[in-house]
């Protein structure tokens, strides 16, 4: 007897829909596996022989041949077992509920217990998408899984209960839909801008950069608050929509990071890999294409601390996802293609001293390390960075006073009016943040008096500067526009945007 189960795969972020054939034979006892199965497919044979044995069922002892068609996409991991598992008991006649409505979910272990696995939340959008709407995954899994709209899931804590529930004996109670609720009670952060002593400039160029999601990078001695500022910066980013929440829950959930009583990632994700971070870490990769750390802080922020101390070729990894806000990772075994819109927050040190232009310290480093040290950071690169301002030291009195300082909340409201004029602004335009704009949307939307064409031309020729970085001093311009409430951009606006241009 043949019966046939539904599972789903993953390639990337998007669930590829799997047909589990079993058909049962007289001969030798076996348990074959084919259809371009990975080892942990493979091995899933004995954990569905242990499951259906102590779940209280018999293993059949003939011949058993599991098809997962289609066989010319590679199926990895333990998605698999319980769709294994159910097509085993179905093709035994020791299962004779219906089974084809149902999409499977979940790893077996050896007692039947169903275990979590990575991945629900994006095969249960790609499943919805594909018309099926009937789930059963494991219990660990349905918090991930109750944000979805228009489907039935069926939480189970074991084999036995998904074969109770399929023969109408003892039916599953399905998840009850959430809503997504942006509160800001969940988005507790540990820093807060009002912890940031002095550093007027320095602050004022994180809230232009959030404002207009536009790169930055911080330049200073050691010590001066780098790290400090660049870990505010989720704290003033508007709260996530919806609609982002579930794309970043996508990429996290296939990398295995959505914690089980989370469901759904509320915070802007803030990543600072080490500088000794490898470029597939960083961009993604690996044998099972996995999103890179550039994927990973979505819809947030990507900080490298101390950026010349990254291998350059890893930097330069960079430049093509900070240009296009997605990343293809193609290798041997496949291409995949992630999101990848990020605000890129970098720090570094003026020379490998860090007292290169200090009034307080002095500088031993030659011309040379210096020119070394700093050419770490190509020049296409550096063009990519829209705004580079210096941090400077800050005086003791200020570390000691107790004035109090404007908090993220208060600044985070200045953020979310120059990000409401920018939406609507961009509500035809398919983008969402001035940094985001092409050359269509400068010449629509950025139109230059004949003052502010004078100032950006004397800074083209004097700072040679190259095209690519005139249109983003003028992305710049366009937001500290917007944060004045100004319909059009002013030579005082372009000014400014010019003077966060320093390398």
């Amino acid at each position: 007897m043949i019966s046939k189960t539904r599972a789903y795969t993953l390639v990337g972020l998007e669930g590829i829909p799997v047909t589990v054939e079993v058909d049962i034979n007289n001969g030798l006892p076996a348990f074959d596996i084919v259809g371009l199965a990975d080892t942990a497919v493979k091995e899933s044979k004995e954990r569905v022989r242990s499951a259906i044995k102590n779940s209280g069922f018999k293993v059949p002892t003939r011949k058993i041949t599991a098809n997962l068609a289609p066989a010319d996409v590679k199926k990895e991991g333990s998605l698999l077992d319980v769709a294994l598992a159910v097509g085993v008991l179905k093709a035994t006649a020791q299962l004779v509920g219906e089974v084809n409505e149902y999409v499977f979910l979940g790893e077996l272990s050896l007692d039947g217990e169903l275990r979590r696995v990575n991945g629900v939340l994006p095969i249960i959008i790609s499943a919805l998408s594909q018309g099926y709407k009937n789930f059963i995954i494991p219990k660990t899994n349905e918090r991930e899984a109750s944000f979805v709209e228009g489907v039935n899931v069926y939480p189970a804590n074991n084999l036995k209960e998904i074969i109770n529930h399929l023969s109408g004996l003892t039916l599953i109670e399905k998840v009850k839909t959430q809503t997504f609720v942006s509160a800001d009670a969940k988005n507790k952060y540990d820093s807060d801008l009002s912890l940031v002593k002095g550093q007027a400039v320095a602050k004022r160029a994180l809230e232009i950069a959030v404002a207009g999601g536009h790169n930055m990078l911080f330049v200073g001695a050691p010590g001066t608050g780098k790290t400090m500022l660049a870990k505010c910066i989720p704290t003033i980013m508007p709260d996530m929509t919806f609609e982002e929440a579930l794309e970043t829950t996508k990429i996290h959930s296939v990398a295995g990071y959505v914690k089980e009583g989370e469901g759904i990632i509320y915070k802007r994700p803030f990543r600072s890999p080490h500088h000794t971070a490898s470029t597939v870490s960083l961009t993604g990769g690996g044998q099972s294409l996995r999103p890179g750390e550039i994927s990973l802080a979505h819809n947030g922020v990507l900080f490298l601390d101390e950026m010349p101390e990254y291998k350059r070729s890893t930097l330069e990894a960079l430049r093509q996802p900070l240009e296009d806000g997605v990343i293809t990772v193609a290798r041997v075994t496949g291409s995949v293609t992630y999101p990848a819109n990020v605000i890129l927050c970098g720090s570094m040190n003026p020379c490998p001293c860090g007292n290169y232009g200090s009034s307080e310290r002095e500088c031993t480093c030659t011309p040379t390390q210096i020119a070394k040290y700093r050419a770490k950071l190509s020049g296409p690169l550096l063009d990519r960075i829209d705004i580079q301002v210096e941090v400077d030291s800050v005086k003791y009195a200020e570390l000691s006073s107790e004035e109090q300082s404007e908090t993220s909340a208060v600044v985070r409201e200045r953020v979310n009016r120059a990000r409401a004029i920018q939406r609507e602004r961009f509500k035809d335009e398919q983008i969402l943040t001035n940094s985001d704009m092409g050359e269509k949307h400068i010449k629509k939307y950025c139109p230059l008096s004949e003052d502010c064409e004078n100032i950006l031309k004397n800074a083209y020729v004097t700072l040679k500067l190259s095209p690519r970085a005139r249109s983003r001093i003028i992305k710049v311009a366009r937001t500290i526009a917007d944060m004045s409430a100004s319909e059009s951009i002013r030579p005082e606006h372009i000014l400014e945007a010019v003077s966060y241009r320093r390398y």
